[in-house]
């Protein structure tokens, strides 16, 4: 046994994950290869060949590497959870008018959990990911923070991972940028890594294609959703649309509908089977209301109003918000707005470069103009 410990690295085959596990090996860390099977895309019936972190590619890559460097390479299949829970979970959210974020509900709810019933059946000390951000104890407390590179900070991702698994948890990429990774890989051997294409697609989505993916799954859907009105937030009726759950909050493109000036989904309600259309400046919100929370940095919040920097979704650069905890649920105030705030997608709350915590976006609301709430499809 290393006297740094054993650590479990999560192998995606790609060059982040594969240099992790590289990294903690020239570190003296004793290390084994996990590589999670998570979908299996012939289910699917997509048009786009299967790729990332669920093809059997992507599991020869990972075991390629620990072979090169000598320590053990595993294939943990989690499809029957994966599917049962985030699979389930994003088919119900657009049924439910919403838009749900997968890849942060698995790190939550699937990965994590999965890798540490992992590392305790394999007597592993830590687990470790390729995610670009990082991780420190401070004050009783286990806290996320930004990677370096803020073109690839993944902390956003990471706002629901629990304390036990932080604690256990190794990132070491947090303190290094993209470039530095691709030269690291280049120097010790791995150029087909530093070739090798990223994957931006969901997982179980490869074709990028989730319509297609909803029709399929869901058999009926189309016919059940169909007739539906695309209306203006005055309410007149302006044209006809495929279906609720086949739109987003802010999408533009693919409305198939000719106003003589840009529109955008600023809306949608589920039992009228309408789809709100608007301006740019109409999808701009005041603030909303955050539910299902995980705070980190601070253990309570109740009773106080505290200045953070707040993400609504994954690129988004952040906005300064007022936050304040009541019952179960966050009330977020944007100073100056932020537009397209999506019900389904994670909101995540920043103090400086720390993440204080996140959950999921119940609602928005403006201060002189409310809109439709969305408490009451919640489950």
């Amino acid at each position: 046994m290393s006297k740094k410990g054993r650590v479990l690295v999560a192998m995606s085959g790609g060059i982040d994950s594969s240099v992790a596990a590289v990294m903690l090996h020239e570190q003296g860390y004793e290390v084994v290869g996990i590589t999670m099977k998570t979908w299996n895309y012939a289910t699917s019936g997509g048009k786009k060949k299967e790729t990332g972190c669920c093809s059997l590619d992507a599991i020869n890559d990972a075991r390629n590497v620990a072979v090169e460097l000598g320590f053990p390479h595993i294939v943990l299949d989690i499809r029957e959870a994966f599917g049962s829970y985030v699979i389930d979970h994003f088919k119900a959210e657009y049924l439910a008018g919403r838009t749900p974020n997968p890849c942060v509900l698995c790190n939550t709810h699937i990965k994590w959990d999965a890798l540490l019933q992992r590392a305790n059946k394999l007597n592993c000390d830590y687990l470790a990911t390729g995610h670009y951000a990082k991780v420190r104890a401070s004050g009783g407390r286990y806290i996320i923070s930004k990677g370096l590179d803020a073109k690839k900070d993944q902390s956003y991702a990471l706002w629901g991972v629990s304390q036990e698994s932080l604690s256990r948890t190794l990132l070491p990429l947090g303190g290094y940028t993209k470039s530095f990774i691709r030269a690291f890989a280049a120097e010790r051997g791995f150029t087909d890594l530093v070739h090798k294409s990223e994957s931006y697609e969901i997982c179980f989505i490869p074709d990028n294609d989730y319509r297609g993916f909803l029709k399929r799954q869901l058999p009926g859907l189309e016919e059940r959703v169909k007739g539906g009105t695309f209306i203006l937030e005055d309410g007149t009726v302006v044209g006809h649309h495929e279906g609720y759950p086949f739109y987003t909050i802010g999408q533009r493109k693919g409305l198939n509908i000719a106003l003589g000036y840009p529109v955008y989904v600023t809306a949608i309600h589920k039992e009228t089977n309408q789809i709100v259309l608007g301006t740019f400046d109409q999808l701009l919100r005041d603030g909303m209301y955050v539910h299902q929370l995980n705070l980190s940095k601070y253990i309570d919040v109740k009773g106080k109003k505290l200045d953070t920097f707040t993400k609504v979704r994954y690129n988004d650069p952040g906005t300064p918000a007022v936050i304040e905890q009541v019952g179960d649920q966050m009330h977020v105030f944007f100073g100056t707005g932020v537009h397209a705030v999506t019900p389904g997608q994670a909101a995540v709350f920043y103090e400086e470069e720390d993440v204080i915590g996140g959950g999921w976006i119940l609602s928005a609301f403006q201060k002189n103009r409310p809109i439709r709430s969305y408490t009451q499809q919640i489950e």
